[in-house]
């Protein structure tokens, strides 16, 4: 049984990006269209959306719930790297507000073919863009204990990541989500995230490593910070410490003025701020929103805005 899909945070990005009449606003991970919904509703009758994910099923599906707004909706597959170009060859910038949502949406997640949970059986794919790139299956067969262990430790800071990565290689061929889980359970360590199963972590590692998430987190703010409006505003949301530590660090760099430093020559650039922070800690979920939306527990918020 699918879940609906619930937008995480929904009040506080909309009083965020504060969405106007005649914006021009880009959701980059469109997921179940939540957020752009309420976008297009709030920049109404003039204000234009432009959603984009890597997710084939996320564009139709974005496509059918968004149909009534017609042309102030423009819907394209993209990741999320390639989106400041696109942005700018649909005419959408400068921007005035832009939403990332890093999260994986109930769709992905409830959908055993997409491999993304072990709760349910399915191929061990993993991939946003079915079409493009290796599968987890395949990233594990091509794979060394080495390369593994760095992914695992990297990218799902497994505590035995070593332990881990050894037990999957010696289990290979991999090819669905339960017996990857089930090749994690017998090593388990028990440690004091004991309620988290610990086919967790390395679940999280492999779609991060298949999909090139961090790496495409990045390279792409600083991108889509150049093509906002002043006064425009960029809000992310992430879904663990990984993610957040790149969007804060990238953010706290961006709202700092940069000057020479005397005696390095005076043709050093001087580098002057270009956003300041909304939020200088995260904003969370409400615990009535939690309530509602468990998937909502890890959700942090940071927005920044240009100058």
């Amino acid at each position: 049984l699918s879940m609906p899909h619930i937008p995480v945070l929904f009040e506080e990005v909309m009083s965020a990006l504060q969405p106007r009449a005649g914006g021009r606003y880009l959701d980059a991970t469109l997921g179940g269209a939540g957020h752009a919904e309420g976008v297009l509703q709030r920049c109404g009758p003039t204000g234009r959306l432009l959603g984009t994910d890597a997710d084939v099923n996320a564009i139709a599906a974005g496509q059918v719930k968004l149909a009534t707004y017609g042309e102030r909706a423009v819907l394209r597959q993209a990741w999320l790297d390639e989106t400041p170009s696109l942005a700018q060859q649909l005419g959408f910038a400068p921007l005035e507000g832009v939403l990332i949502d890093l999260g994986l949406s109930s769709n992905q997640l409830d959908n055993s073919e997409r491999g993304f949970s072990f709760m349910r059986e399915g191929p061990l794919d993993m991939r946003f863009d079915q079409t493009r790139g290796q599968s987890a299956a395949q990233l594990i067969e091509h794979s060394d204990v080495e390369g593994l262990g760095m992914i695992l430790r990297e990218y799902g800071e497994v505590s035995n990541a070593r332990q881990v990565a050894e037990a999957i290689w010696s289990a290979r061929p991999l090819r669905t989500t339960v017996a990857l889980r089930d090749a994690v359970a017998k090593i388990a360590r028990p440690g004091r995230h004991t309620r988290i199963h610990p086919a967790t972590q390395v679940f999280q590692a492999l779609r991060i490593a298949v999909n090139n998430e961090l790496r495409r987190v990045a390279d792409t703010l600083p991108r889509l910070i150049e093509l906002l409006a002043p006064g425009g505003r960029i809000a992310v949301i992430t879904f663990h410490s990984l993610e957040d530590r790149i969007v804060k660090n990238i953010f706290r760099a961006e709202a700092k003025d940069i000057t020479p430093v005397p005696g390095f020559g005076a043709d050093q650039e001087v580098r002057v701020a270009r956003v300041q922070l909304i939020n200088k800690d995260p904003i969370t979920a409400t615990a009535a929103e939690i309530a509602a939306n468990p998937r909502a527990r890890s959700a942090k918020l940071r927005v920044v805005e240009r100058l």
